[in-house]
């Protein structure tokens, strides 16, 4: 069996470094492609994409204390919405793929600085090429781009925290596993991953119901249920372009 990738957050970066005009005036960053999430088969997502999300991946939540909503990217180890380094066309990439390689980066207390992943291949140390992250010592329209990128993904990372402890709190999560048995190939499991049960979500207060359905969090139970039915498109991304694929050759056990 497969399960979800587990390595520690944040997934991706090697070597990442609080950004400054002092070390790092000379940095350029030049453009690049998704190869570097080629070999992830899973990735964080927060809550306003769900919706989107669900169109395209399967969405289920992590194991641990505080578990995580996720985009499941593969049935085996890999990324099967990444080509040559190009994200399959009509799926959009989770927005915790398209920040790479800014992150922010604890700076102690509540305070959070915008840092780069120092091993992407996108940095330029020295050189010309690329776009200038500081002009005349300050950052540049590129930088404070990505500032604002990662204060709202932040923002949207604990929101996304908060609906996880919910779900744990009214105990609707349950662990799961997907198993796909293709047409004359070897069955496929992956596991690591938590759903919602279906019937403990119905039994939920009225109270609750209210609550959520104020906050929009209802929605968002829906949305992952309805992206169980993705597990037969992700099925297909693991086979040849000559394989048939039945919808009934795949299970998720709810």
């Amino acid at each position: 069996m497969t399960d979800l990738t587990q390595r520690p957050l944040p997934l991706f970066y090697q070597d990442p470094q609080p950004l400054n005009a002092l070390t790092h005036g000379a940095l350029r960053l030049k453009d690049g492609d998704y190869g570097f999430a080629a070999q992830t088969n899973a990735a964080p997502l927060t809550l306003v994409e769900f919706a989107s999300a669900a169109r395209g991946y399967p969405v289920v939540f992590s194991q641990g204390e505080t578990p995580f909503p996720m985009a499941i990217l593969g049935l085996g180890a890999g990324n099967r919405f990444v080509a040559d380094g190009r994200w399959a066309e009509g799926v959009c990439a989770p927005a915790y793929v398209r920040r790479y390689p800014f992150v922010f980066i604890e700076a102690g207390g509540d305070n959070l600085v915008l840092g780069i992943d120092m091993a992407s291949e996108r940095v330029v140390v020295s050189g010309e090429g690329g776009a200038a992250l500081f002009e005349d010592g300050k950052p540049s329209a590129l930088t404070e781009g990505a500032m604002a990128f990662c204060r709202e993904f932040h923002a949207q990372h604990l929101q996304a925290r908060a609906f996880g402890a919910a779900l744990v709190e009214h105990d609707l999560l349950i662990a799961q596993q997907a198993d796909a048995r293709p047409a004359g190939g070897q069955p496929l499991s992956l596991g690591g991953f938590q759903v919602v049960d279906q019937a403990r979500f119905a039994a939920l207060p009225d109270a609750v119901v209210l609550d959520w359905h104020r906050k929009g969090w209802l929605a968002l139970v829906h949305f992952h249920l309805a992206s169980l039915e993705r597990f037969v498109d992700l099925l297909a991304r693991e086979q040849t372009p000559a394989a048939v694929i039945a919808p009934s050759k795949v299970s998720v056990e709810v």
